[in-house]
């Protein structure tokens, strides 16, 4: 059985506080992008993980695939061994979910393959002890994410026929300088109300991790700067960067990018 686990962007993100467990409180947008990864699993004689594509850096044990393998065999007993092949397409560290949604897709492939009968409130439950970002990608459907990220409320967004560039320069932005760069505060604008209305998006629709990462990455700031010189109506870093991403009326004006990024163009 085959599945492909989609990447997400992020419409705005404030970092409005921190928590007492050394986690931020946020409050973003998340969107769905076809980009995608392809995972497969197959009932077989003994457990097999491998993987194509982009190197998946750090030990097996940590993938979260392999998590929410692990998750599931501790409330279901007996289930059969799994050959996991995973198909990396989605650029790593990227503020894209990638990880987070091979997670969360897992989760699905199993409830299916095994005939489990979860519904999308318990695979929410088990996605959120996988990390942040992994409930969003049960449903898969535009939300307002709080909390961690895993408190969701959904949101009449329709971005049909908007055209997407999405460009990753390959920069790493650890989760540590991220933040290290933030002061938490409140919100000025109420992100929903901004989000009903495309002409404030440019102005109010922010990143508040942007300011200090493009002061250290001026390259990323100024990807930011070449979509809007395009004809984006919106552009932004999703997530922690380094993908940044330019909304467009029609498809956009061709480009000519550093052959060294990845770069990703869809329409939604």
């Amino acid at each position: 059985m085959i599945c492909f686990p989609n990447a997400k962007i992020n419409l705005g993100l404030h970092i409005t506080s921190k928590r007492k467990d050394g986690y931020h409180e946020i409050e973003t947008c998340m969107v769905p992008i076809p980009l995608y990864d392809a995972l497969e699993m197959m009932v077989d004689k003994k457990s097999t993980w491998t993987s194509s594509g982009f190197a998946i850096p750090g030990e097996p044990k940590d993938n979260l695939i392999l998590k929410a393998e692990k998750l599931l065999r501790k409330d279901f007993s007996g289930l059969p061994n799994l050959s996991i092949h995973l198909h990396k397409n989605i650029p790593m560290g990227a503020g894209l979910g990638g990880g987070s949604a091979d997670g969360a897709f897992a989760l699905t492939l199993m409830n299916n393959l095994f005939d489990l009968h979860l519904d999308n409130f318990f695979l929410e439950e088990y996605a959120a002890e996988l990390g942040s970002d992994c409930a969003f990608f049960i449903e898969n459907t535009p939300k307002i994410a709080r909390g961690r990220g895993e408190v969701l409320s959904p949101i009449d967004l329709d971005l049909k026929g908007v055209h997407l560039v999405l460009i990753n320069p390959g920069i790493h932005i650890g989760t540590k300088e991220a933040y290290a760069g933030v002061t938490p505060a409140l919100p000025k604008v109420d992100l929903e109300e901004v989000l009903l209305d495309r002409s404030r998006w440019k102005t109010e629709l922010v990143n508040d991790f942007e300011a200090s990462i493009f002061k250290n990455h001026p390259e990323i700031k100024n990807i930011k700067d070449q979509l809007y010189d395009s004809g984006a109506f919106y552009a932004a870093m999703s997530g922690s960067g380094s993908s940044v991403f330019g909304l467009f009326p029609e498809k956009a004006v061709p480009f000519t990018w550093n052959e060294q990024y990845f770069v990703f163009e869809a329409e939604l």
